[in-house]
């Protein structure tokens, strides 16, 4: 597991067994190289890498910073091509492996106030969908999983006091689907998946 904070990330371990924490920042490309040397080194090649780091900031065109939107495309985007440059070899080696990335609607519709996100998002789709198409035939999988919902966390539980549960979207219920899709036999490979609570709008 990579995540900036230290803290939350050791969290996560303490409670996952066999877990292993790393802290980076994605963005950082020399830093991501380094940290994935170090897991190889511990860990061994991993054979399914999934990309779950997000950047955001929300406005339309006019009242971003565009510095933001270079940082999320370096996050959202950019750390998505060095992972899958850093570890698909050792699967074409192997002769299988999955790499998958989650992103959300914003990678199909540019909304007026996502001008800072949508962008690194849509990017991000085509470039594994790209990845797909170079090492699906090689046995490897790429997939993008779209999350067309509110994820049940605190702070959107915080910012949406007065919605029910079934409006969320449980982590462990994403966590079920994605690893789903990392195990999906190769007769019936996804290569984009959409997921979203009963009663969400579309």
């Amino acid at each position: 597991m990579l995540a900036r904070d230290a803290s939350r990330l050791n969290g996560y371990s303490d409670e996952l067994e066999g877990a292993g924490a790393f802290v980076c920042d994605v963005s950082d490309p020399v830093a991501l190289i380094d940290t994935f040397n170090q897991i190889v080194k511990r860990l061994g090649s991993p054979s399914v890498v999934i990309h779950n780091a997000v950047g955001g900031v929300f406005g339309d065109f006019m009242s971003i910073e565009p510095e933001a939107l270079e940082k999320n495309f370096r996050i959202n985007t950019m750390a998505l091509l060095h992972l899958a440059r850093l570890s698909t070899p050792a699967m074409i080696e192997a002769g299988s492996g999955a790499i998958i990335a989650t992103g959300n609607t914003s990678a199909y519709r540019g909304i007026a106030n996502f001008s800072g996100f949508a962008p690194t998002k849509a990017a991000q789709r085509i470039l594994l969908e790209s990845i797909a198409r170079s090492v699906g035939p090689k046995g490897i999988h790429a997939a993008y999983i779209a999350i067309d919902a509110v994820i049940d966390v605190a702070w959107t539980r915080e910012r949406y006091p007065d919605k029910p549960d079934d409006f969320f979207c449980k982590p462990d219920d994403i966590v079920g689907e994605v690893f789903h899709v990392a195990h999906q036999p190769r007769s019936t490979w996804s290569s984009e998946y959409t997921i979203r609570p009963f009663a969400e709008k579309w």
